[in-house]
């Protein structure tokens, strides 16, 4: 048995990968691996996987449509897990085309490549390919304060190329779907957050700035809500989809957290303060409130009864659990987070961040 995952050595694909192959439920199972080593994919997360006869990993690209035909005929996955994707948001303000190749043209190429090697299969193991698309809740758009959280049929409402670029992507799957017959599950989770995030998101950003008594750029007024998913919860939560989920369904994915964005910055102080202090005095001196991104959603919020209703599945984390062991995990991963810190990495943050802090001087 087989799995083909895309986008492996990223956050949430790497631990997905090593949270699969540490569970002896599913140990013994092949992941193939296809990453395409972007800035955000990191072949130290998979350290722990060198040499592991269940692990290939292939590096490549989702819209290289010979290597997926390639990959699919050698190794016959009974699913594809497609993680793979350009996610950050203010990445895709400054250059939107990197997310119409990946999301858009990415999945094309892995559900074409899918679907013909689906056709080639016959009966067990066609009726039991699964196609599993991970994608966000930011394709329904933004929330009014007190309005309803998304379900499952919210309608979509992206309000940024990167989310514009996931929406389009989780049509291509339904169609798919309801064209060709390709069985696919779509999941939308919320903002996850926990070990291996890459430091231009909040929760690792805050946390990397920190330690290095650099400013906390808060943008706006800090009272963007999100729902928090420990990333771990996450995982587990694609493995029921992947399992029971039902052919052609949607399952959204969420942490029950709502938190505004200048509660996490100062919950991540709070922590820090505690876990490593700083003479200086607390980490919340740090905090700087700069100009606001472009659009900027300002709610969003996971309805995750049907999940729990048709599969059983609830995350296991609260924020404040899961919130302490991500600050414990940068704190003792200090030479990952010293690795990723590239010169790439720090011209990326002198782009985005250094005209929001002049212009809300």
């Amino acid at each position: 048995m087989t799995l083909l995952v895309t986008g492996g050595a990223g956050f949430i694909g790497s631990n997905f990968v090593l949270d699969w192959l540490a569970d002896p439920a599913t140990a013994n199972e092949t992941v193939v691996n296809l990453d395409a080593l972007t800035y955000a994919g990191n072949l130290r997360n998979l350290a722990s996987l060198q040499g592991h006869p269940k692990h290939v990993f292939v590096h490549g690209d989702i819209t290289e449509r010979a290597l997926v035909d390639r990959l699919l005929a050698e190794h016959r996955p009974r699913a594809v897990v497609h993680f793979a994707a350009e996610s950050h948001v203010d990445r895709s303000i400054h250059g939107p085309g990197a997310f119409m190749k990946t999301n858009i043209d990415g999945t094309f190429t892995l559900l074409e490549a899918a679907r013909g090697f689906w056709s080639t299969l016959d009966g067990d193991a066609k009726a039991a390919f699964r196609f599993h698309h991970v994608s966000t809740d930011e394709v329904y758009g933004s929330l009014q304060p007190g309005a309803p959280a998304f379900t499952e049929t919210h309608p979509y409402e992206p309000n940024s190329p990167y989310s514009a670029s996931k929406a389009a992507s989780d049509h291509l799957v339904r169609a798919w779907h309801h064209t060709y017959g390709l069985p696919v599950v779509t999941t939308n989770c919320s903002n996850n957050y926990g070990p291996w995030h890459f430091p231009e998101k909040l929760i690792p950003l805050m946390i990397v700035n920190a330690l290095a008594g650099k400013p906390l750029p808060v943008y706006g007024d800090g009272q963007q809500i999100r729902d928090w998913l420990y990333v771990k919860d996450h995982t587990s939560a694609i493995r029921a989809v992947l399992a029971r989920g039902r052919l052609g369904e949607t399952y959204n994915i969420g942490g029950w957290n709502e938190q505004a964005n200048i509660d996490i910055v100062r919950r991540i102080c709070a922590l820090l303060d505690e876990l490593k202090p700083d003479a200086a005095g607390s980490y919340a001196r740090l905090i700087t409130f700069v100009a606001d991104r472009p659009g900027h959603d300002r709610r969003y919020a996971i309805d995750a009864r049907k999940i729990e209703r048709e599969l059983g599945w609830r995350p296991a984390e609260t924020f404040e659990t899961g919130i302490r062991k991500t600050v414990e995990w940068y704190l003792a991963n200090g030479d990952w987070v010293r690795e990723v810190q590239s010169g790439g990495y720090r011209d990326w943050l002198a782009t985005n961040y250094a005209a929001r802090a002049a212009s809300a001087a």
